[in-house]
């Protein structure tokens, strides 16, 4: 499926006004950042990177595509023409999947053609605001879980197409596991699931369900043991498996003072390897407050899916950037927008990770036209993603997971806090000389929040 329409009216008027103007094949460069983080968010994660790639590489214009823009008289023949071959001759580099970003950074950059890459903005702000947003919540949630595998169980909450993107960006923060079948076949996320209440409601009795449940899938299984009265639950799914259960699930009331019971009961029983996992809306606050409770794994859905639980990335795609021809090797000067509260920095950006003697990440420097010097302990942020046209990048999700650990764990432990609070670390501007200069998205930090 074609993602060329996946795309805002105007960004297809643009094209044809410049290319009715000849300033459509300008050599342009696009950043795509976001000014500050959520309120009282202290880092975001990156994710979408890999959705973006697949996205540009089915971005196409075939005739059905044409006849309808057409029709509706939003582009022209010269500009149709141009459609029908379009495909992606330039390059982006940018932040890997995994990776934190702050405000300021860099975390896409797209050179070419002012129109080529004009008519890619929607679709990649699209992707980047979605899957970053939820990585960003993720990444609280896993953070919250102290290595305790979470499970991503939101399909039913969202759109569900979204859904699949959303299990996707929980595996790169972290998440252990998707309820998700399509998310599992297409990205080989691991899926889980067993039963829910309606299962035990089909059977005469909660011991039949239990049976035939344990039939199918074995003692290893998770049995949710809140359908009618759950310490006679226990017991029944205990005494079925000659105290071999694999977990019960919780799902209702106090999930501490539940969970609390349950694990006395368990032992009591014998069943001292039999898990615990609590479901029931769970947030990171929620999460945090269950560190203390005898549970083993989390199901989160609506607060990790739905945008009450993650609050947008604000990513804005601006052009930053051009030349005066369609040249590359021409001179491009740096242009942004001067607007109360909206400007923007104008200018190739370059993008490296401060560290201190501990290892701690202590500042993200973007380098103006340059790139910033390395101290020795700094650590360059910026990949190929495309060349020419040609995907160069080849990352797993494995690779991002992997990314994710690594550079969560270099930030100051505050970074690590739910409650509100600056960014974890400020974002240093440098120019091409590797002179400080003035920070259009600094926030001062709040001494109490370091």
């Amino acid at each position: 499926m074609t993602t060329a329409l996946l795309t805002d009216h105007y960004e297809l008027t643009m094209v044809q006004a410049a290319m009715d103007a000849g300033t459509a094949d300008r050599h342009s460069l696009f950043d795509l950042f976001t000014r500050r983080l959520p309120e009282g968010r202290r880092y975001g994660v990156v994710a979408g990177l890999g959705r973006a790639i697949e996205a540009i590489e089915q971005f196409r214009f075939e005739e059905a595509e044409i006849a309808f823009l057409l029709e509706q008289g939003i582009i022209h023949d010269n500009l149709a023409a141009w459609l029908a071959d379009y495909r992606f001759s330039g390059d982006i580099w940018g932040y890997p999947e995994g990776e934190m970003f702050f405000p300021g950074s860099p975390v896409l950059s797209v050179e070419g053609s002012f129109a080529e890459c004009c008519v890619l903005e929607t679709v990649l702000l699209a992707i980047y605001n979605h899957d970053s947003a939820i990585a960003s919540a993720a990444s609280r949630m896993t953070s919250m879980a102290e290595g305790r595998p979470c499970a991503e169980m939101g399909s039913r909450r969202t759109h569900e197409w979204a859904a699949v993107a959303a299990a996707r960006a929980a595996y790169v923060a972290g998440f252990a596991a998707t309820s998700n079948l399509e998310a599992g076949r297409r990205y080989g996320i691991p899926t889980m699931g067993t039963a829910a209440h309606s299962f035990t409601l089909l059977h005469d009795t909660e011991e039949d369900a239990f049976r035939a449940q344990l039939d199918a899938l074995g003692h290893g299984t998770t049995l949710l043991v809140d359908t009618y009265d759950e310490e006679a639950a226990i017991r029944k799914g205990v005494e079925l498996t000659d105290g071999k259960l694999g977990a019960i699930r919780l799902d209702s009331g106090d999930l501490a003072i539940s969970a609390r019971r349950a694990r006395d009961l368990l032992d009591d029983l014998g069943a001292t390897e039999t898990r615990i996992t609590v479901t029931s809306d769970l947030d990171e606050w929620q999460i945090a407050a269950l560190r203390g409770a005898p549970v083993d794994g989390y199901g989160v859905g609506t607060s990790l899916v739905t945008g009450s639980g993650h609050p947008t990335s604000g990513f804005v795609y601006k052009l930053v950037a051009r030349a005066d021809s369609a040249d590359p090797a021409a001179p491009m000067h740096p242009v942004g927008k001067k607007s109360k509260n909206k400007n923007t920095l104008g200018g190739r950006k370059f993008a490296m990770r401060r560290r201190g003697e501990d290892g701690r990440a202590e500042a993200e420097v973007i380098g103006l036209g340059a790139a910033p010097v390395n101290d020795g302990n700094d650590r360059a942020l910026l990949v190929d993603v495309i060349r020419g046209g040609k995907v160069v990048h080849s990352a797993t999700l494995d690779d991002a997971r992997r990314r994710h650990n690594e550079s969560l764990a270099e930030l100051p432990l505050a970074a690590l806090r739910i409650s509100k609070g600056d960014p974890a670390i400020q974002t240093l501007i440098l120019d091409a000389d590797g002179v400080q200069t003035t920070n259009p998205y600094h926030a001062a930090p709040n001494p109490q929040n370091i």
